[in-house]
């Protein structure tokens, strides 16, 4: 095998494992394939598929621009390696934005539902722009070999230029925009990284790893396919490279020292050694690779120059979208093997695509040539251990599919079953209790629920208690709302008004007017109430009480109506001391306390008490 097959054969390996874990993010969803915590809720996903992809597919921009703008024709070879590239990293990073978000079929919201005020509207509308227009800019070197599309090939080039002036101008706005979304983290993200001119920042360092990634790409493509590499570009390249990392460091500096954040690098703290190794990594060092002549023209200077700004740039972008704000969130976030697998994946299968248009369009001047596109001589053997599968494409095609399957089985073989049996959720939608007199609560399905008898609650409250008690809040039409019908979500607090809902279009379609007076700041106390409105809806009997619009987490609001009643009801009746105790309506065990490392907690030796009988009295939880 030559170093092309070697390379793809790892590259389906790679996506082989992420096609395992992305079926199963898709089905189990986020949970089960990330470490991702609502303290931390963008990580690697977002840091490197999404902000890092976009900024590594600058060189589509850049080189454009040189070459169209500037009128540089020396830089001709580069331009459709370049586009190319652009265009699989938009595509990539499509694909990365999926994986990441909870709800990824709503993606398309974005282009009904305008929030033009919002940096994300801005990025979201221009990436999809941009990345079709990449795809206009780059069809006619595929149509190019159909003659039957000669008409669309050549209606295509006639735009080009124009195309070329979009493209410029959208990817401008959202690379800069990018770093807008930033800007309403000042208490989050970390001084060092904080700045009100993130937007020009990222600009810069964008166009910096565009010519970067571009010679990054011309180097790796020329020594698979073991053709010269183009080192006079290379340098020139990185010979501009030195101007725009300048202007980055600079323009860095000056803005710590004027907002009085520049002592911080030299605090001691691990933030200001992450930041110092940033600027080491993607800027200083390769300035001075890139400044001296003798290095920026060596092919060893110029593969150690691109890969560090590179690295460095991917770097600072993980460091910003979300690695510097553990510090203000408290939060721990180490990336699961499977975040780490899906990453690697979407990059094997944007690289896959891109050695396919090498070999298979006119992307260089002269096509490359591997034993995957010659003609076999025949069946020949050195060995007799030795199986011929076909002619090289056909034994090409056999070994890539037997190492994606072959992986894909893997990965789900290595994926983290616990997550799987709980579905890898963290937040469940609460689903309505059925049955008769007694409802079984389990609302999280993980086997430790609770028998509800609805009807002896009634006979034991009788007289002392009424309905209201337990159903607070009725809705129209609704005699008795159950618990699940507004606190909606497992553990995390539920808006039950809606505001959404009664003012957007889709909605009631409410003006602001209609329930905030005029006049006064717009807050609950001064809005309408909800019978002024729905009182014609509401049985008698059955007004709707809000004392606020948040409704707690199911499992908090049950614990502490069913618990605050039974510790009452424990201290007036001597017969049940243990009325309050977990085991009193938990008849299972909890799952987490099957776990053997679990023993010693005070609370699972108070549950083994009550309710474990004999073996489990010898782990040495009564002890206590």
């Amino acid at each position: 095998m030559n170093r092309v097959q070697n390379t793809k054969l790892i590259l389906w390996l790679i996506a082989g494992l992420a096609a395992a874990v992305g079926v199963t993010r898709f089905i189990f969803g986020l949970g089960a394939t990330t470490n991702l915590t609502d303290a931390t809720p963008w990580g690697l996903w977002i840091g490197f598929d999404v902000m890092a992809g976009v900024a590594l597919a600058g060189g589509g921009f850049v080189i454009t621009a040189i070459f169209y703008i500037m009128k540089r024709e020396e830089f001709h070879p580069l331009v459709k390696p370049a586009v190319l590239t652009a265009f699989l990293g938009y595509i990539a990073v499509v694909f990365g934005l999926m994986f990441d978000l909870g709800l990824p079929w709503n993606i398309w919201h974005m282009i009904i539902f305008w929030n033009p005020h919002s940096p994300l509207f801005e990025v979201g509308w221009c990436v999809m722009l941009y990345t079709t227009v990449l795809l206009l800019e780059f069809s006619p070197v595929p149509l190019e070999e159909f003659s039957r599309y000669a008409k669309i090939r050549a209606f295509l080039m006639r735009f080009r230029f124009p195309l070329v002036l979009l493209g410029i101008m959208l990817s401008t706005l959202h690379q800069s925009s990018l770093g807008s979304l930033f800007l309403i983290m000042p208490f989050k993200l970390h001084p060092l990284w904080y700045s009100e001119i993130l937007p020009v920042l990222f600009f810069i360092s964008a166009a910096a790893l565009g010519l970067m990634m571009v010679s990054f790409e011309s180097l790796v493509s020329h020594w698979l396919y073991r053709r010269k590499p183009e080192t006079h570009l290379v340098a020139k390249l990185g010979k501009a490279a030195v101007w725009v990392l300048g202007i980055y460091l600079a323009v860095k500096m000056a803005e710590l020292v004027w907002s009085g954040e520049f002592g911080l690098i030299f605090a001691g703290t691990w933030e200001s050694y992450l930041f110092i190794a940033e600027l080491m990594i993607s800027v200083i060092i390769p300035i001075i690779i890139f400044s001296i002549p003798r290095t920026r023209n060596s092919a060893a200077g110029q593969w150690a120059g691109s890969a560090l700004v590179v690295f460095g740039m991917i770097f600072n972008r993980i460091n910003v979208g979300g690695l510097t704000m553990l510090r203000a969130t408290g939060d721990t976030y180490v990336p699961s093997w499977t975040e780490i697998i899906i990453s690697l994946g979407v990059v094997s299968a944007a690289a896959l695509a891109f050695l396919f248009a090498i070999e298979k369009f006119h992307i260089w001047e002269q096509r490359p040539r591997h034993p995957e596109t010659d003609k076999h001589a025949g069946a020949s053997f050195d060995h007799t251990s030795e199986v011929w599968l076909g002619e090289p494409v056909v034994s090409a095609r056999t070994k890539y599919s037997l190492a994606f399957i072959m992986s894909f089985a893997l990965g789900f073989a290595l994926l983290p079953g616990h997550k799987l049996e709980s579905k890898g959720i963290e937040t469940v939608v609460v689903e309505k209790a059925r049955g008769g007199d007694t409802l079984y609560i389990d609302g999280n399905h993980d086997g430790y629920g609770v028998l509800f008898n609805h009807a002896a609650h009634i006979d034991t409250t009788r007289g002392r208690e009424s309905c209201v008690s337990c159903h607070h809040m009725n809705k129209p039409l609704d005699r008795e709302t159950g618990c699940w019908e507004c606190h909606r979500a497992m553990y995390t607090a539920t808006d039950m008004f809606g505001h959404d809902r009664h003012g957007s279009a889709q909605g009631a379609g409410l003006a602001c007017g209609e329930c905030h007076t005029p006049g006064l700041e717009r807050q609950r106390s001064t809005a309408k109430q909800c019978d002024a409105c729905h009182l014609d809806l509401i049985p008698p009997g059955s007004p709707i009480i809000a004392d606020g619009y948040l409704a707690p987490a199911y499992v908090d609001i049950l614990h502490q109506q069913c618990i605050t009643c039974h510790r009452e009801q424990a201290a007036l009746q001597a017969d049940k001391p243990d009325l309050a105790l977990c085991a009193t309506c938990h008849e299972t065990v909890p799952p987490e306390y099957l776990q053997a490392a679990v023993w010693d907690n005070p609370r699972a030796a108070e549950f083994n008490r009550v309710v474990l009988p004999g073996p489990v009295e010898q782990t040495g939880a009564d002890d206590e």
